[in-house]
C-alpha cells in the first residue's frame, strides 16, 4: 500500500498539565519548586512595610509539597 515511511504512527496520548499548577508553580533549574506567596492582594493598610516587604519574594515549596506539585508538572524538570 504505502511505503513504511508515510504511513502514520499511532502514539501514546501525551500527558496533560494541571493548568491551575501551571500557573502558580515554576520549576527552577535546580529542581526547586517556586510560588509566590499569599496575603498582598488586599486589606494591606493593617500589614507592616517589612511584611509587606517579606511577601514580595518568591517563597520555595518544602520537597513533600514540592513532589505533587511536580506530578501535576509532567513536562517540568
Amino acid at each position: 500500500m504505502f511505503p513504511a515511511t508515510l504511513r502514520k504512527v499511532k502514539k501514546m496520548p501525551k500527558m496533560k498539565t494541571r493548568k491551575s499548577a501551571a500557573k502558580r508553580f515554576k520549576v527552577t533549574g535546580s529542581g526547586k519548586v517556586v510560588i509566590k506567596k499569599m496575603g498582598l492582594r488586599h486589606i494591606l493598610t493593617k500589614k507592616s512595610s517589612k511584611r509587606k516587604m517579606n511577601l514580595r519574594h518568591a517563597g520555595v515549596l518544602c520537597d513533600v509539597e514540592a513532589k505533587r506539585a511536580k506530578s501535576m508538572l509532567p513536562y517540568e524538570n
